[in-house]
């Protein structure tokens, strides 16, 4: 009699286990359906546009947290956070873009005419609405502004602190939870006066990146 109340008693936990473990799995799964997050990375490049006073080119990383906010029968928002790494090689051409006014503008023209790398380091906030083109695809218009912070002082910016601004139309195409990315944008860098340079860089850009819905 005990042996069978054992038994008994050890089913009863079996499938008690067993509705907890399934009840889980539901809710993960419900989750996962009603989840408004999407994670990412991308990759991109770009350059100045032609002019004869600087050259500009980078190519950049970026890491990608996607917020779903609204859904409506046509058109869908998002907002984003893309934490960014930018590698940039800056050369100025123009030497007189270099004012004699400038403090020792003639050791200052030598420097500047140099080839340069800079690094950016960029935290873009952006803002995003998408236009789905049936179950798989999706065009969008993107703009984000973000500060940064910049290495490497030039005759067009100061070292330190900065914002970039991008503006950027795309395409993405789904498969099951993953979705490819490829946009093109404008970037505008500057410090909005903070620094005793502030012509900044003008760049356009190609990105190609990857992100899954969690």
């Amino acid at each position: 009699m005990f042996v069978f109340e054992i038994q008994i008693l050890f089913m009863n936990r079996k499938r008690i286990f067993l509705a907890v473990l399934l009840f889980g799995v539901c809710q993960i799964n419900a989750q996962r359906k009603n989840s408004h997050f999407r994670i990412g990375m991308s990759y991109g490049f770009g350059s100045e546009f032609n002019n004869t006073d600087y050259t500009f080119t980078n190519h950049f990383y970026k890491a990608q947290l996607y917020y779903n906010l609204k859904k409506t029968r046509n058109f869908e928002y998002d907002i984003l956070v893309q934490p960014e790494i930018n590698f940039g090689r800056h050369q100025l051409l123009n030497l007189y873009f270099v004012k004699p006014e400038t403090p020792n503008f003639e050791e200052k023209r030598i420097e500047y005419m140099q080839l340069k790398n800079i690094h950016e380091y960029v935290l873009n906030l952006g803002f995003m609405v998408r236009k789905p083109i049936g179950k798989a695809f999706s065009c969008y218009i993107l703009g984000s502004i973000g500060p940064l912070i910049t290495d490497t002082e030039t005759e067009r910016m100061s070292k330190g602190f900065a914002f970039a601004d991008i503006l950027a139309v795309g395409f993405m195409a789904a498969y099951d939870r993953f979705q490819i990315d490829i946009r093109t944008s404008l970037r505008h860098v500057s410090n909005a006066g903070l620094g005793s340079s502030n012509a900044g860089y003008n760049t356009k850009n190609v990105e190609f990146g990857i992100s899954y819905q969690l």
